[in-house]
């Protein structure tokens, strides 16, 4: 990419879907007074079941498309994307691109605040196969927090319950308890349970529910606002590279109504979203 703005833009959070709404919900309720672009690969989504290949090129075309449009800082709100992109495109990409530039993900801030929340050090994990199989929070969680045991179970039913509107179903609640079974069984003195993957806020008060009481729940959302807060706040070049006017934009690769409709699940408001025309960079 060449000729890009070196004045101040929004700050970009990008997903393959809608699951990163839950992480901008709640940045936006702790920086409230930042510019946002949020970009949904909607056309292309699901990530999780795709080769590191192919969402690595997706991931990137999209970062790029975000800077395109000023931003200088860009969040991976995917667990996928940051598993399988992330590190690739800080270490090859960002030098080419513009080094002043940067790209933050969700699984270091998550596997930063496991060590303050787990008690016994046994940790349980429920994500998508592609962010299970990418061993990227065993990796992570080894460096920080070697102490630490985690067992991993992949859930490759409950984003599409959620995305086809169907998580408040008895089906939704079988492939829940299924699943929460199956981690628990494989180590019963879990008392940490990581939701790795930014759509299952959407099911937190039915897996609260099928849940022992005694387990800690941790969402990323809140843990992500915090986390870039604290990053702004150390890095105040990059702070002053975001403009602060309270805006919000919603650009999907998808259908715009579809979108619309279907962000106020993960919202619990109404949204005007816009089509992403990939030969515009704006």
């Amino acid at each position: 990419m060449k000729n890009l703005t070196q004045t101040a833009g929004p700050i970009g959070i990008f997903d393959s879907g809608y699951g990163g709404l839950t992480i901008l919900s709640k940045i936006r309720e702790q920086l409230p007074d930042y510019d946002y672009i949020y970009l949904g690969d909607n056309a292309r989504a699901p990530y999780g079941t795709r080769s590191f290949d192919v969402v690595y090129k997706y991931t990137l075309e999209c970062v790029e498309r975000l800077f395109a449009m000023g931003c200088r800082l860009v969040i991976l709100a995917c667990n996928t994307a940051s598993a399988k992109a992330l590190r690739s495109i800080q270490q090859h990409d960002l030098p080419r691109i513009d080094p002043d530039r940067r790209v933050l993900g969700i699984i270091r801030p998550t596997v930063e605040a496991l060590g303050r929340k787990t008690r016994n050090r046994h940790v349980g994990l429920l994500a998508t196969p592609g962010t299970v199989q990418s061993q990227s929070y065993p990796l992570e969680i080894k460096k920080l927090y070697p102490d630490i045991q985690l067992s991993s179970e992949a859930c490759p039913m409950w984003v599409p319950l959620i995305e086809n509107n169907e998580y408040n179903n008895e089906g939704a609640d079988y492939f829940i308890r299924k699943n929460l079974r199956s981690l628990l069984a494989a180590d019963p003195r879990i008392d940490t349970l990581i939701l790795g993957c930014t759509h299952y806020p959407i099911l937190e008060a039915k897996i609260r529910r099928l849940l022992p009481a005694a387990i800690t729940l941790l969402t990323q959302g809140a843990i992500t606002a915090r986390s870039l807060e604290d990053y702004l706040r150390r890095h105040p070049e990059m702070d002053a590279r975001c403009t602060k006017q309270g805006s919000c934009r919603y650009l999907t690769t998808e259908s715009v109504e579809k979108f619309s409709q279907s962000a106020s699940v993960f919202l619990k408001e109404e949204i005007r979203a816009e089509q992403l025309d990939w030969d515009s960079p704006h």
